[in-house]
This record gives C-alpha cells, sequence and structure tokens, in this order.
C-alpha cells in the first residue's frame, strides 16, 4: 500500500482528500503545518508527498528544500493556488515531480498518481536493501537511505537489471563528467553506504548478483 504524506491547512480540504485518497486504498497522513512534516518524516517514510505551498510556519517550498538536503529522495506533488510561471518554476528546481493547480478535481491528482507511481508496488530487494523503482526510494533495514542523483541514477540501473551485466558505457551516462575513475568512485561509495556487493566484470561492465 502507498504511504501519502499530505501538507494541506485547510482543513477541510485536506479531510476531503484524506478521504477521496483512502477511498483508492492509499495510505494517508496529513500535517497542516510544515513543521508537523518534519515530526512526521522524522519517525516514518513515505512513498509520496502531496503538499500545499502557503501553509503555516514553513511554506511547502521550504519543507520540500530542507527535506532534499537532508538527502530525502522521496517524490512529491505540490497542489496550490500559486499558477505564476515563477512559483511553478521553483517548485519543479526544488525538487517536485509534478504541480497541480488549485482547485482541482480529487479524481485528477488520483489519475496522476496512478500514471507516475502505479510501479510503486513492484519492490526490489538486494540482502537488507529494498528499492522502490517507481518513487527511486531506497530503504534499508527500514530506515530511508539517501544517495546523490548520480549514486542514485546508478544503483536505479543496476538493480532494474539484477544478475545481469550492466555494460560501462550505460553506467557512464549516470555521471554528470563521464570517465572510468568517476565511475568507479561513485560505485565504490554506493557499494559503502549500502553494503551490497557490484561485482566488476572485467572488459565488460558491473553487476548486482542477487543469490
Amino acid at each position: 500500500m502507498m504511504k501519502i504524506l499530505l501538507l494541506e491547512d485547510d482543513q477541510i480540504l485536506c479531510a476531503s482528500l484524506k478521504e477521496f485518497l483512502e477511498l483508492e486504498n492509499y495510505s494517508v497522513d496529513v500535517a497542516h503545518r510544515g513543521t508537523e512534516v518534519f515530526d512526521l518524516t522524522f519517525s516514518k517514510t513515505y512513498d509520496l508527498y502531496i503538499l500545499d505551498v502557503n501553509v503555516p510556519e514553513v511554506s511547502g517550498f521550504d519543507v520540500l528544500s530542507s527535506l532534499k538536503e537532508a538527502g530525502d529522495t522521496t517524490p512529491a506533488i505540490y497542489i496550490t493556488a500559486l499558477t505564476d510561471i515563477n512559483s511553478i518554476s521553483r517548485g519543479f528546481k526544488i525538487g517536485a515531480e509534478d504541480y497541480i493547480k488549485k482547485p482541482f478535481d480529487p479524481e485528477e491528482l488520483v489519475i496522476r498518481i496512478k500514471s507516475k507511481y502505479e510501479t510503486n508496488e513492484t519492490l526490489l530487494h538486494m540482502g537488507d536493501v529494498c528499492y522502490n523503482p517507481g518513487t527511486r526510494l531506497v530503504q534499508k533495514e527500514d530506515k530511508t537511505i539517501g544517495l546523490g542523483e548520480v549514486q542514485l541514477n546508478l544503483f536505479h540501473t543496476l538493480m532494474l537489471q539484477q544478475n545481469k551485466i550492466v555494460d560501462t558505457y550505460t553506467l557512464m551516462d549516470c555521471l554528470d563528467k563521464p570517465s572510468a575513475n568517476a565511475l568507479r568512485v561513485n560505485l565504490a561509495k554506493l557499494k559503502t553506504k549500502l553494503g551490497i556487493d557490484i561485482t566488476n566484470i572485467r572488459g565488460q561492465g558491473y553487476m548486482i548478483e542477487n543469490i
């Protein structure tokens, strides 16, 4: 079951959206203030954030920005009455996956969730590491592991091809500045962070072997 954290200070709208999403078999926790999100995410992990922007104490923009800076890779959708291009641009630059302008039909929200994240239920495992390719959430022993964009892209590519050799050139595409040395360094960091084996097949590439 997908776990969603909903930040919305309009309590009537919040209750309505929560009920609608739960009818779709999503698990929904709610927050009415930005600071409440930090309290909830400290003790629990989520598959998706749905965030209003103009909320008390800490704005939805600052909430997501802080989470991203802390290494949280959970995808986020903004729901807001702010429709100017600067606000939309800021939302995406911070790291939002989608942006829905108020007012909206709750069914539109559900359609977007289903179209983007239905693969969330397909979890990939490697030892005690669990990976959700839909949300790109990495967990180890039920704790979220923050990976940088490059290492997350490498891990995503390798995990989707478990037990298969991924050629070096494909992995190079995950790097900002491709080089054999940069690839080795990032894969070494990935192995250390997650405690997994990534095998170098000399002259061919790398692979994650799930025995």
